[in-house]
């Protein structure tokens, strides 16, 4: 009975929808709370897709799906991608002028990851999913209102 009990179980795993492993379900449950639509990427990151439909314009928002802790905090990224370095020309001037603007943002600050650059902000892992869906919402609008500065009408993060 129990061999039958553990094989029903099995089956039953192997029957739900594979996530990748880094996916952390507390962000589902808060961004489904929020009604947000998302797709889970291969590095277990949730991607939230906005359409920006005056402007016919879409923007790429992730949340994380792994946390960070440091000094007694879990730490959640939210981020968007804004440029590609060499492509949209981001050269010593124009990193100066990110430093300023992060210095000015009340919440995030721009990152670069390879060739990217990003808007980001860090999150302790306990807020709410009012807040969270707030933190994408910022990385999204910051990030293609800098996309447009740095690539005119392409519309490619």
């Amino acid at each position: 009975m129990k061999h039958r009990i553990a094989l029903m179980f099995a089956a039953a795993l192997a029957a739900l929808p594979a996530l990748p492993a880094l996916a952390d379900s507390s962000v589902a449950s808060r961004l489904d709370a929020r009604g947000m639509r998302y797709e889970i990427d291969g590095d277990g990151d949730y991607k939230v897709v906005y359409n920006y439909a005056e402007e016919g314009r879409t923007q790429l928002a992730f949340v994380s799906g792994r946390t960070e802790d440091i000094a007694g905090f879990r730490i959640r990224e939210v981020f968007a991608p804004a440029a590609r370095l060499d492509q949209d020309g981001i050269d010593g001037a124009r990193a100066l002028a990110l430093l300023q603007d992060s210095r000015e943002q009340k919440l995030g600050a721009w990152e670069v990851a390879g060739d990217v650059l990003y808007f980001v902000i860090k999150l302790p892992d306990s807020v709410d999913a009012a807040a969270l869906e707030a933190a994408i919402d910022i990385v999204a609008q910051v990030a293609d209102d800098k996309e447009i500065e740095f690539s005119g009408d392409r519309d490619e993060l």
